[in-house]
């Protein structure tokens, strides 16, 4: 008898987000740790990544290809679909409203953001000057993944992306009756030397590896 399907490899759960302080490739990957959760590895490395906390409504990648159609005489359809562009976007909610995560949301410069938590912090909301480059980032997040409930065999899914821009309008808030958040839209880039936008890792943490 055919099986109807396997329940382990249905994933449920939120991810964890970390963002790195600048573009990653894969040697900037933290190599994988046997028995160490991924984002306790992450979490470690205050230097070169940050978690941003709590957020809302999930993590969601979203691909957006774009194909160039050929129609002929013949058929009234088109007669062949080529691919000609490609666009991939994060999507995410950061439900802590910190000035850094503000800072990653407008994709500001790191100098814009000033002080410490024992003095004051305080973010410029500078307009830029013509020609200045857009900030970009890493971003790694770590959630479960197939099989993650077995406890004698724990998967994780590792999201990476290599370059990650916010490109949409951010909107920052007080109000009564809703917490302030960040809504944020990543327009993820593909790595210059493979032309990878990034990679999915399906990991078992009982084993011992690197990131790529």
């Amino acid at each position: 008898m055919a099986t109807r399907g396997n329940s382990t490899n249905i994933i449920v759960g939120a991810a964890q987000l970390f963002t790195a302080n600048d573009t990653l490739d894969e040697a900037a990957i933290p190599a994988f740790d046997g028995g160490t959760r991924y984002a306790d590895t992450l979490e470690a490395d205050t230097v070169n990544f940050r978690n941003v906390g709590y957020t809302m409504n999930g993590l969601e990648l979203v691909f957006q290809p774009d194909f160039g159609e050929v129609q002929v005489d013949q058929v009234l359809d088109v007669a062949k679909l080529y691919k000609q562009g490609m666009q991939v976007n994060l999507n995410t909610a950061f439900a802590e409203a910190t000035l850094e995560n503000l800072l990653f949301s407008l994709a500001a410069q790191a100098g814009d953001l000033t002080g410490t938590a024992n003095t004051a912090k305080v973010l410029d909301l500078s307009a830029g000057d013509i020609g200045e480059c857009p900030v970009e980032r890493g971003l790694v997040a770590v959630g479960p993944g197939t099989g993650d409930c077995d406890p004698s065999d724990p998967i994780e899914r590792v999201y990476v992306a290599y370059r990650a821009l916010s490109i949409e309008n951010v909107t920052v808030s007080a109000k009564r009756d809703e917490p302030t958040m960040f809504e944020v839209s990543f327009r993820l880039l593909p790595e210059d030397v493979s032309g990878s936008y990034g990679k999915i890792i399906d990991r078992a943490l009982s084993y011992d590896n690197t990131a790529s």
